[in-house]
């Protein structure tokens, strides 16, 4: 069977978690940051190493099957690429940040404003949607000293902490989307074999990382009570301990409500409450 292509980022905030994700997907390959292409040793894939930008219109052109980048770097392109998973990691937020001394107070005042951005295309969807007129300066990397050398009145980039921005005199003003690490994939692949059990590998680690396994012990008399509670994959195992009157119940725990969940257990009578990571959950 051919091999399919995946691009991933060379190098930069999505690398190392992409790498991390195909590798707990039980991939098997050498990460060669000096070359552009590997092959996964026990899997039909070959994986390409590519500045992000690049990436969706690689895809788009079918010169890699599939891509693993950031939300913002695909709308930007507007490569005609398919959405396969959200991903959950690199999330950011493109912002429109302002000197912490301007006399900007509402989106309208951005009205003839110079806003300089590495985003120009997903920048005028917003000013548009809002009906602003402002002078939009593309440039490359660095934006975030652009007000500070005269070049603009506000930025729009790249936010995840606001360091660089605190560090460069600016302030977050306004929110223009989110974004986050996406699995993308060429037209006219979805029924492709690989791509099918690739994406199921994908799913099992995603599913595993959003939850708990839990194991707890509990009287017989409020077991109803707690099964109640706990659904599980499917439902609880439980299991009977030495100790007449007393069972182990067995289940998982989405991330979310995962401290509400165990205070209301306990409540129920729950003790020897056992919590462990889980690696992969396959449906």
């Amino acid at each position: 069977m051919k091999n399919l292509k995946i691009a991933i980022q060379k190098s930069g905030r999505l690398n190392e978690k992409s790498v991390q994700l195909l590798k707990n997907c039980g991939l098997d390959f050498e990460n060669y940051k000096s070359s552009l292409i590997t092959t996964v040793n026990n899997f039909n894939l070959e994986i390409l190493f590519l500045r992000d930008d690049d990436i969706p219109g690689y895809v788009a052109q079918g010169i890699a099957d599939l891509g693993i980048v950031g939300e913002n770097v695909i709308d930007e392109s507007q490569a005609q690429v398919t959405y396969l998973q959200r991903l959950g990691f690199g999330r950011c937020t493109l912002k429109i940040a302002i000197p912490k001394d301007s006399n900007v107070q509402d989106l309208a005042d951005l009205n003839g404003k110079a806003i300089a951005t590495s985003y120009p295309i997903i920048l005028q969807q917003f000013l548009d949607e809002y009906k602003i007129q402002a002078d939009i300066r593309e440039i490359s990397g660095s934006v975030e000293i652009a007000p500070g050398l005269g070049l603009s009145d506000a930025i729009c980039d790249i936010v995840s902490t606001g360091g660089t921005l605190k560090s460069n005199g600016l302030k977050p003003f306004a929110d223009v989307r989110n974004s986050e690490a996406i699995l993308i994939g060429r037209e006219g692949l979805s029924e492709n074999p690989i791509l099918c059990e690739l994406l199921q590998r994908i799913q099992s680690v995603l599913r595993a990382k959003e939850t708990k396994y839990v194991v707890l012990n509990v009287e017989k008399i409020n077991l109803p009570q707690i099964t109640e509670l706990l659904h599980g994959v499917k439902s609880p195992t439980v299991v009977p301990l030495a100790e007449e009157g007393w069972v182990a119940v067995h289940t998982v725990i989405t991330e979310d409500d995962f401290w509400d969940k165990i205070n209301t257990l306990k409540a129920a009578g729950a003790q020897g409450i056992v919590v462990m990571p889980i690696e992969k959950i396959i449906l």
